[in-house]
C-alpha cells in the first residue's frame, strides 16, 4: 500500500508540473494570438482580414486534430526544444500546442463580448490601440478570461492524462501501465480518483475567482 501511495503522489506531481508549465505557456501565447483575432476581424481596432483568415485556419487546424495525432506530429519539433520525444517535460510541448488553439478561442469569445460603446468612447477619447486592448477589452473581460482559463487547465488535465497513456509519465501512465496492464484495478481507480479531485479542484479556483472578479 506504502509503494501504491507513493507511486501516485510522484504521478500526481508529474501531472501538476505537466499541466502547470503547458498553462504557463498556453497562456503566453493564447492571450495574445486571441486578441489577434479579435482586433484584426473585420470593424475591429486594427483591421487586417488577410492576417485574420490566416490565424483563423491555423487555430482551426490546431482545434480539430485529435491530441494523440498532434502528439506524433509535433514529435519532431518535440526533439528539437526538448531533445526528446518521450517523458515528462517532452510532454509539455504538445500540450501546449494543443492548448494554445483551444485558449485563443476562449478568448476570442470572452473579449467579443465586451460592448463596442466601450471601445467606441475610449477611442473618442485618444486612447490608442494598445490602450483600448489593455484598459478596456482584457479588464472588461476578466471574469470570462479567469473562466476560460480554467476551462483549459481542465482540458490540459485530461491531455497529461492522454500523453502519459504514451510516455509522457504522470496519472495517465500509471493508470494504463500499473492499472490496466497489469490489471492491478485499485491504481487505476486511485488515479482516476486523483484526476477528478485535481479536476474538480481547478474549476472551483476558477469560478471563485471569475465571482470574486464579477462582482467588484
Amino acid at each position: 500500500m506504502g509503494d501504491l501511495w507513493s507511486m501516485i503522489l510522484t504521478a500526481t506531481i508529474e501531472t501538476l508540473y505537466m499541466t502547470g508549465v503547458a498553462a504557463a505557456f498556453t497562456l503566453l501565447f493564447g492571450l495574445p494570438l486571441g486578441v489577434l483575432l479579435v482586433i484584426t476581424d473585420r470593424g475591429g481596432i486594427w483591421e487586417a482580414p488577410l492576417l485574420n483568415r490566416t490565424l483563423g485556419v491555423l487555430v482551426n487546424i490546431g482545434r480539430s486534430t485529435p491530441f494523440v495525432i498532434l502528439m506524433v506530429a509535433v514529435s519532431p519539433l518535440t526533439r528539437l526544444l526538448i531533445g526528446r520525444s518521450i517523458g515528462t517535460t517532452a510532454a509539455i510541448v504538445p500540450l501546449v500546442v494543443a492548448a494554445v488553439p483551444f485558449m485563443a478561442r476562449v478568448v476570442e469569445q470572452a473579449l467579443h463580448e465586451v460592448g463596442s460603446g466601450l471601445i467606441e468612447a475610449a477611442l473618442a477619447m485618444g486612447s490608442s490601440n494598445w490602450q483600448v486592448v489593455t484598459k478596456v477589452l482584457l479588464p472588461e473581460a476578466l471574469p470570462s478570461l479567469v473562466r476560460g482559463t480554467a476551462l483549459m487547465l481542465v482540458n490540459l488535465v485530461g491531455y497529461s492524462a492522454m500523453a502519459g497513456a504514451i510516455g509522457g509519465g504522470g496519472l495517465g501512465d500509471v493508470a494504463v501501465k500499473w492499472g490496466y496492464n497489469r490489471y492491478q484495478l485499485d491504481v487505476m481507480y486511485v488515479s482516476l480518483v486523483v484526476l477528478v479531485v485535481m479536476v474538480q479542484v481547478m474549476q472551483w479556483i476558477g469560478d471563485s475567482l471569475a465571482n470574486r472578479f464579477t462582482h467588484k
